[in-house]
């Protein structure tokens, strides 16, 4: 079994965005040595609790600061931006750091619509025309316009023997569709939706068509875990995450909060009722439990790699989680 981390630089209550982005560094650092596969940097915009908005960023920096693990995106919202562009940042990812860079393209827009709007320069791009922004990505990044493409002389600098491998990221069937069709990697984000997840997935294996860079389907999962020396301080953990899920679900946007502020929450007969409808999507315990669970979701899904999001309150937590988790597997740094 394969690990590998996403990274959402959570905001914590009482910390700031700066502090956010610098434990990102830090996190990718302890992670390599820890063994884990791959690290990927989400986007997210205009948020009180997540820093990370610039993905391609932050992947060149985490690049410099480690040397073994691959490094890429969780993902970039292609439908915000030129296919060319984006292609062109990961060229030059590439290029500094060949053969360790993903992309990882997302179909959802990370934002609300307003600040969708405004990445959009004041537009919304049609969902309608995804598909062909993620085959002129690759296009791009392969030097392999099809003829008669309106942009084929067009060249995405710089050139190179190598490009990265590109995952397309998803929580419904739509993605997964588009993935098999056009010959890319899958990874299903159980960690927003658990509904369905195996069967999307193999959805994308029964229609998988090989491509030049990939020859048969290859797929991850991405689930929420948090591991803990005792079953005790484990569930206090996952009791952030129920009380941040919550006030996202109920428009209470803000940082990730503490383990004080979950315990002391007045939550009311709707609020558990929410946070019930959503223990599907997390993964909590000591390191054998957290194992066996992870264990059992990559045989449902019928991968070798998992993709895991741990946030804490307390940073030291956080790392411990992944420290846990590293040891229960058999990483080897």
């Amino acid at each position: 079994m394969r690990l590998s981390v996403l990274d959402q630089s959570p905001i914590r209550s009482g910390g700031t965005a700066s502090d956010a982005i610098h434990e990102t560094l830090e996190l990718a650092q302890i992670c390599e040595r820890l063994g884990y596969s791959r690290y990927w940097l989400a986007e997210h915009h205009s948020s009180k609790g997540l820093a990370g908005t610039s993905p391609e960023v932050l992947i060149g920096q985490v690049a410099a600061r480690t040397s073994r693990i691959r490094v890429g995106s969780g993902g970039v919202m292609l439908s915000h931006y030129s296919a060319l562009k984006v292609a062109e940042n990961f060229r030059v990812l590439e290029t500094l750091f060949p053969g360790r860079i993903d992309l990882g393209i997302g179909r959802a827009p990370g934002s609300d619509q307003r600040t969708a709007y405004a990445l959009a320069g004041g537009g919304i791009r049609d969902i309608e025309h995804f598909p062909q922004q993620i085959a002129d990505v690759v296009g791009w990044l392969n030097d392999r316009l099809p003829n008669g493409h309106p942009f084929r002389d067009v060249r995405a600098m710089p050139a190179g023997p190598t490009a990265p491998e590109v995952w397309l990221l998803g929580s419904s069937d739509a993605s997964a569709i588009y993935a098999a069709e056009l010959g890319l990697a899958f990874s299903f984000a159980h960690f927003i939706n658990a509904d369905g997840g195996p069967q999307v997935t193999e959805l994308y294996r029964q229609r998988f068509c090989a491509s030049p860079e990939l020859a048969a389907p290859a797929a991850s999962a991405a689930i929420w875990a948090v591991c803990a020396d005792t079953d005790e301080e484990a569930r206090r953990l996952e009791r952030c995450r129920e009380l941040a899920l919550l006030r996202l679900y109920t428009g209470r946007y803000g940082p990730f909060p503490s383990i004080e502020e979950a315990e002391q929450f007045p939550y009311t007969a709707r609020d558990l009722a929410i946070i019930e409808h959503s223990r599907g999507r997390t993964v909590a315990g000591t390191p054998d439990g957290v194992r066996a669970q992870l264990e059992t979701l990559a045989a449902a899904y019928g991968v070798d790699e998992l993709v895991v999001v741990t946030i804490t309150h307390d940073f030291k937590a956080r790392v411990r989680s992944y420290e846990l988790l590293a040891d229960a597997f058999g990483l080897k740094g």
